[in-house]
Formats: C-alpha cells, sequence, structure tokens
C-alpha cells in the first residue's frame, strides 16, 4: 500500500479505498483476511482507531464482513452481490482519482 497520504481526504477514507482497490484488482479474495489493524497501523504509522473506522466502513458497505467473534483483525472479504454491482460501483462511485498501488506491503 502507498505510504503517502492525500491531504484532501481523511486517511481513513484513504485506507478504505486502497482496500476497496485491493479487492477489485483481485489481490484479496472472498475469504481473505484483511491485514490486521495493529500491523497496519504500526507499518504506516497511523492511529488504530484510523484504521478501523476504515475497515469499519469496509464493512458497512458490504466489502468485508467481521467473523465471529468479533475481532478486527479477522474480518474477510465480502464477495460482491454480483457482476453487476461492481460494474455500477465503479462507474458512479469509485474516485477516478484514487491513486494505484501494488497492494500491502
Amino acid at each position: 500500500m502507498e505510504r503517502e497520504w492525500n491531504d484532501g481526504q481523511p486517511i481513513y477514507r484513504q485506507l478504505r479505498d486502497r482496500v476497496v482497490a485491493m479487492i477489485l484488482d483481485g489481490v484479496l479474495k472472498e475469504g481473505d483476511p484483511l491485514p490486521s489493524v495493529r500491523n497496519v497501523a504500526s507499518e504506516y504509522r497511523v492511529n488504530p482507531l484510523t484504521v478501523l473506522k476504515g475497515y469499519q466502513q469496509l464493512v458497512d458497505e458490504g466489502w468485508s464482513r467481521p467473523a465471529r467473534p468479533r475481532h478486527v483483525h479477522q474480518r474477510r472479504c465480502a464477495p460482491l452481490a454480483a457482476a453487476s454491482r461492481r460494474e455500477k460501483f465503479l462507474a458512479e462511485q469509485w474516485p477516478e482519482s484514487t491513486p494505484p498501488f501494488s497492494g500491502l506491503a
């Protein structure tokens, strides 16, 4: 994941966007665990609550689901409901200005 942050958008939102890009690019597949909050926070020098807020957005939007019992480090990628949902998301909601990245290091 890119280590630079854009000042025009909150970091938690940028984290969320980067994980969504990893899902759309196939880097993270359905059922893959997301990187732990602690590891992401440490590696990118951000507050764990910032990472948690980004991950919670993923859950709220259906991109991720928490495992049971609810431990953040066990959140997993959720399947896209249908290919049409993916296409609609890319066409209508995905910001064109999102910088590319190669995934989490």
